[in-house]
């Protein structure tokens, strides 16, 4: 799998510095982590799922959720189980050596994963891992146990994405004792958790909130506090922390507007910009590229998604600029390992070594998965690009 690999080599030249590299299923859970970018969901009742599957990874999707929870209605659960055997068992049969999104499924139960691994049979090569619903220390030993004997059965590493979600996580009387059971748990199990996912909407849900389309999950200052506590507690760069991803966005068809739009017109006038920055407005996806930047200042990577217009977005702002390359390389240089300060080699900022130094790790590491864009280049241009 690669990044932008739709892209000609004469493409990739002109817009990386560096390109992205390739990495496999099998590699680094950090390498992994980095990696997901945009995770698109899809109920798992879908009668063409196998080939949603193979076009989303013609499109650039590098991860894929199988729903089983809350995209689908509690009577069609069985048939949704059903579905997913049969169009899995239909993707590892056909083969040919293509290539697919990393595929996790979505349960409700601790049962469905020891079930549905049994149930797959060979076809459970194509899995990567589970994504756990409501994570709270009581309610998830059940499923990383089960996690574990399916591991066990099928001979495969197998991956936890939990969702934080749960009441109790957003209460503000019930959040330390939720965060620190929580940390306990993943702690326990730190080699099978992948990334750690944010149930925005339940949180929104639990005060009759949705936010519009010209909001952010940070203009929510309930969902702000639990995202910064989150952060604080289980996103730490000091090697206790794991990779936690941004909340869903849930637009995608035009609307009527209430604010001015938050898109400056200046980086878009250039080429096929315009057209682009319209396009943009009228599908609300504006507000969409305010979150995705806010993630990143608030230490998320990555993203929930529920439509295929939404990956190209979060594709294209995860790319490392020539500038953000530029500082991070400075700041990791083996003669600064003592520490100290050095004007930007874009003369526009001070870069402190010591203090910068995590910041750096993570941006190359970024960098290596989503490439590093050449001097000059936009998220414009990335986009454009990602755009097929």
């Amino acid at each position: 799998m690669r990044h932008f690999r739709h892209l000609t080599p004469e493409r990739l030249g002109a817009l990386f510095h560096r390109p992205p590299a390739e990495f496999t299923a099998d590699a680094p859970v950090g390498t992994l982590a980095v990696a997901l970018g945009a995770t698109l969901y899809s109920p798992a009742t879908r009668e063409e799922l196998a080939d949603d599957v193979r076009k989303q990874a013609a499109r650039g999707v590098v991860s894929m959720v199988l729903c089983l929870e809350d995209s689908i209605a509690d009577a069609d659960v069985v048939r949704a189980e059903e579905n997913l055997v049969r169009q899995l068992g239909a993707l590892a049969e056909a083969g040919g050596g293509e290539e697919l999104p990393l595929l996790f499924v979505r349960v409700r139960a601790a049962e469905q994963i020891t079930g549905l691994v049994r149930r797959l049979g060979p076809a459970v090569r194509l899995l990567s891992g589970f994504v756990l619903p409501k994570f709270t220390e009581d309610h998830s030993v059940a499923f990383l146990e089960a996690l574990t004997e399916a591991e066990v059965s099928c001979g495969r590493r197998l991956f936890a994405m939990p969702v934080l979600e749960s009441p109790q996580l957003l209460h503000r009387e019930t959040r330390p004792e939720a965060l620190a059971g929580i940390a306990r748990t993943l702690e326990k199990y730190r080699e099978r958790i992948l990334a750690l996912r944010l149930g925005v909407t339940d949180f929104c849900s639990a005060y009759g909130l949705r936010r519009t389309p010209d909001m952010t999950a940070y203009d929510v200052q309930i969902v702000a506090s639990v995202i910064g506590d989150v952060v604080n507690v289980l996103g730490r760069a000091d090697g206790t922390g794991f990779t936690v991803t941004g909340p869903v966005w849930e637009y995608f068809r035009p609307q009527e507007r209430m604010f001015k739009p938050q898109l400056r017109q200046s980086p878009f006038r250039s080429g096929r910009a315009e057209e682009i920055r319209t396009a943009l407005i009228e599908h609300d996806m504006d507000g969409l590229l305010r979150e995705i930047a806010l993630d990143r200042a608030n230490g998320l990577l990555g993203k929930t998604c529920i439509h295929p217009s939404h990956v190209a977005p979060v594709h294209a702002l995860s790319v490392v600029s020539h500038e953000e390359f530029c500082d991070a390389t400075d700041v990791l240089r083996p003669e600064r390992g003592g520490g100290g300060v050095l004007r930007s080699a874009y003369t526009n900022k001070m870069n402190e070594v010591k203090p910068h130094r995590a910041w750096a790790e993570r941006t190359l590491l970024r960098g290596e998965v989503f490439g590093v864009a050449r001097e000059g280049v936009s998220f414009v241009e990335l986009l454009a690009a990602g755009v097929k």
